[in-house]
C-alpha cells in the first residue's frame, strides 16, 4: 500500500486515480501510523517552499517521513514534495528542508535565459542520465512528461537521474538511494507518468 501524505498541499486525489490506473492500492492520510504501515511514501506538494514545509513540520509528519526513509522506505517526492527532500529553500526567503537529499532549490531565473517565461510550464522532454535509475525502467530517452515550476534543483548533480532543457538544463529528477523526486507531474504525464509510478511501486 501506498501512503500519499496529506499536509493540505498538493493534487492528492488525482495521485491517488493514477494509482489506481495501474492497479495499485493507495490512501491519502496524515495519520503517522498508516505511513508507518504502508509499503512506500509519495510526498506531493504544489504552492511555495516555506509555506509548504511550515504545513508539514505543523502536522508533525516531517519527523515521520524522514524516519521511514532513514528506516529505507521508497520515498517519492513530486514537484514541491521533490524540492521538500533538499536541504533548504530559497524561495521567499530562505527555508529548511527536509536533508533527505543533499542541494538546495533555487530561482530558475538565475540560469535560464532572460527572454524564457517564467515559470516553466507545459510538456518537455527527459534526458535520463547514461545509468538508468529504476525509477525509469519502463521509459526512454526523450519522453515527454508535463512541468510546472519556478524553482528547481542545484548544488545537487550526483543525485539527478534526469534533467530537461529550458535553456539550460534543468533537474528534472534525483534519487538517493530509496529517496526519489520529480520535479514534474507523473499523475499529469498521461501514460509516461504511469509507467513512472508503475517503476516507483516495484522499487525496494
Amino acid at each position: 500500500m501506498i501512503a500519499i501524505v496529506d499536509y493540505g498541499v498538493g493534487n492528492l486525489f488525482s495521485l491517488k486515480s493514477s494509482f489506481a490506473a495501474i492497479g495499485a492500492e493507495a490512501v491519502v492520510t496524515a495519520d503517522p501510523q498508516v505511513l508507518r504501515e504502508s509499503e512506500r511514501i509519495l510526498l506531493p506538494g504544489v504552492g511555495a517552499f516555506g509555506d509548504a514545509a511550515e504545513k508539514l513540520r505543523a502536522t508533525g509528519l516531517d519527523a515521520v517521513v524522514v524516519e521511514e526513509a532513514e528506516r529505507g522506505k521508497p520515498l517519492l517526492g513530486i514537484c514541491l514534495g521533490m524540492q521538500l527532500l533538499f536541504d533548504r529553500g530559497l524561495e521567499y526567503g530562505e527555508h529548511q528542508g527536509l536533508g533527505l537529499i543533499p542541494g538546495e532549490i533555487r530561482s530558475i531565473q538565475e540560469v535560464i535565459p532572460a527572454e524564457l517565461k517564467i515559470p516553466h510550464i507545459g510538456w518537455n522532454a527527459l534526458q535520463l542520465r547514461e545509468r538508468k535509475s529504476p525509477l525509469f525502467k519502463y521509459l526512454q530517452n526523450g519522453d515527454f512528461v508535463y512541468f510546472v515550476h519556478s524553482f528547481h534543483a542545484a548544488k545537487c548533480d550526483e543525485h539527478i537521474i534526469a534533467t530537461a532543457e529550458y535553456g539550460a538544463p534543468l533537474t528534472a529528477a534525483v534519487a538517493r538511494d530509496n529517496v526519489f523526486g520529480c520535479q514534474f507531474h507523473p499523475e499529469k504525464s498521461g501514460t509516461v507518468g504511469l509507467r513512472i509510478l508503475k517503476a516507483f511501486c516495484e522499487v525496494g
